[in-house]
């Protein structure tokens, strides 16, 4: 995990650490697929896909959604996240490095607890925006 700025020290408009994603591979979805049980073939079955008139297969949104998840574990416990949601911008294509990052829109004070709203997204090398959502942290 990151090492952690105190709330009164964090900023709007300051960046999260960024997580840097090896390229896409057949094999991750192979993967995800067994571990998510979502077996849809426009994620593992490049025959069908090409039914489709996509060239090959795209990465499970909710993969995306995980690589997030992992970013903000990565900053903070899993036990600080008080919110998290997504909305999916495109699809995620084979060969892709996806970068995961996340900058701080707000800081406030609620229930007792200091916390950071949060804007996310993961993007490939061209900054074509994949993933896009929001997460509140509790910092204390």
């Amino acid at each position: 995990m990151a090492s952690l700025k105190p709330w009164a020290s964090l900023q709007v408009g300051e960046a999260i650490p960024e997580l840097v994603l090896p390229a896409v591979t057949r094999l991750n979805l192979a993967l995800y697929c067994g571990a998510s049980g979502d077996h849809n073939p426009i994620h593992v079955d490049t025959d069908f896909v090409r039914t489709t008139g996509l060239p090959d297969v795209i990465a499970h949104g909710m993969l995306s959604m995980a690589w997030l998840g992992r970013l903000l574990t990565h900053w903070v416990p899993q036990s600080a996240i008080r919110e998290y949601n997504v909305r999916f911008a495109a699809m995620t294509q084979i060969g892709e490095v996806i970068t995961c990052s996340g900058e701080v829109t707000d800081k406030y004070e609620h229930a007792g607890e200091q916390r950071v709203r949060l804007s996310l997204t993961t993007a490939n090398a061209e900054g074509q925006v994949k993933l896009s959502g929001e997460a509140v942290i509790a910092l204390a």
